[in-house]
Parts: C-alpha cells; sequence; structure tokens
C-alpha cells in the first residue's frame, strides 16, 4: 500500500517512513504544503498522513482542498497537542482521523490501518464482528440473528468501535467523534454499560472489552 505522508519536521517524516516501510507500506514524502497538495492532486495513494502546521499550505488547507475537489482517499491529521480548534475543524472538513503529537508509533500505525481498513469497506454498509452485524443504512445491531434495540447514540458509538474492531478507543476520542468536545468523559462509561448490557449480556463470548486504564475495545472472541 503507498502512502502520502507530509510533515515538515525532517527527522520526525524519515524515522515515520522507516516505521512505515519496515511494515510493508510504500511512502511518498513531501516536507511543505505545497509539494503535499500537489502530489495528493496528481497520484492515487491508499492514505495521506498529514501534518496541520506545515510552511507554504497548511494541512486544514490542503484537506479542504482535496475534499472539495471530491478527491476521498483517507486523510489522517497529525496535530499538536491541545490543538482542540484544529481536530474539530479537520474532522468536520472529512478528515477520517487524527493524532496528537507527540505519539507513539504503534498508535498511528493502528490508526493509519484503520482509516485504510473503513475506506475499503466504505462501498458495504455492514459490519460483521463474530455474530454481531452493525447495518449503517438501516442503523440496525443483531447478535446471533436477533434483533438489539439501540438508541442513535448508542448506535453510533458502537458503529464506531466496530469500524476499528481490534483498537482500543480512548473514551476522550469517542467524546471528540460522537458526543462532540463539551461533554465529559465520564459520559461514556455510562454508555458502554448500557452497550454492554445489550450486546453481551446472555452471551459466554463477550464482544465488549475494558482495556483499564485506556480505553474500550470491540473484537471478535
Amino acid at each position: 500500500m503507498k502512502i502520502l505522508l507530509v510533515e515538515d519536521e525532517k527527522n520526525l517524516a524519515e524515522n515515520l517512513k522507516e516505521g512505515l516501510e519496515e511494515n510493508s507500506f510504500v511512502v511518498e514524502l513531501a516536507f511543505d504544503g505545497e509539494e503535499g497538495l500537489y502530489l495528493a492532486e496528481t497520484y492515487k495513494y491508499n492514505a495521506v498522513v498529514l501534518d496541520i502546521m506545515l510552511p507554504g499550505i497548511d494541512g486544514i488547507t490542503i484537506l479542504e482542498t482535496l475534499r472539495k475537489k471530491k478527491i476521498n482517499m483517507p486523510v489522517l491529521l497529525l496535530t499538536a497537542r491541545g490543538g482542540l480548534e484544529d481536530r474539530i475543524k479537520g474532522l468536520n472538513l472529512g478528515a477520517d482521523d487524527y493524532i496528537s503529537k507527540p505519539f507513539e508509533f504503534t498508535e498511528l500505525l493502528a490508526r493509519l490501518k484503520a482509516v485504510i481498513r473503513r475506506y475499503k469497506g466504505a462501498g458495504s454498509s455492514t459490519i460483521a464482528i463474530g455474530d454481531l452485524v452493525i447495518d449503517a443504512n438501516t442503523h440496525s445491531v443483531k447478535r446471533a440473528g436477533k434483533v438489539i434495540d439501540v438508541s442513535s447514540r448508542e448506535f453510533s458509538i458502537i458503529n464506531y468501535l466496530a469500524l476499528n474492531k481490534g483498537r482500543v478507543i480512548s473514551s476522550s476520542e469517542l467524546v471528540e467523534h460522537i458526543f462532540g468536545p463539551d461533554l465529559e468523559t465520564n459520559i461514556v462509561k455510562v454508555y458502554i454499560s448500557h452497550i454492554r448490557n445489550k450486546i453481551d449480556r446472555g452471551f459466554r463470548k463477550k464482544l465488549i472489552h475494558t482495556v483499564r486504564g485506556a480505553g474500550y475495545m470491540l473484537k471478535e472472541p
């Protein structure tokens, strides 16, 4: 798979390139916004890893330009810690995910694989995890063929966890993607409890897992 990495910090860019290539990605580098936008408009990539703070043209402008031109390849934003406004703006403009600096390479790799997986599966409205089936078109959830009654907010959480199956999702990430930035993360614990009762109760094999101190994960038994 081919990745466009747009990052002006050359040491970071080279380290990320090396790590991605060790994980079987082909990586093309751009060190400023103008080159990054040119490459993204001209060539096809499986995903773009895009820093927001770039010389020339910033990452938000690049993202907005791509989406206006209907260039819909997945975009993973690299943001400064605490840059909440940029993260929200990026997501609203069509970014597929973000990760805040500084970050662990393993987390970036997991998020990158997740956005590529979601993009590849965009043509299908259903996601199956074990005997759990989530249908984005009908906003329905079934387990072992039985329809599970969920609220719209519960469905959004289940669907987001399913799109990122096998990856730990923090409460803060769920708040930003599902609820918006003004709510406390404690609300996530309440919703997860309700969802777990609906999805896992009565089944020997559990699908929703709590990773202490990290977040929640939906994975096949």
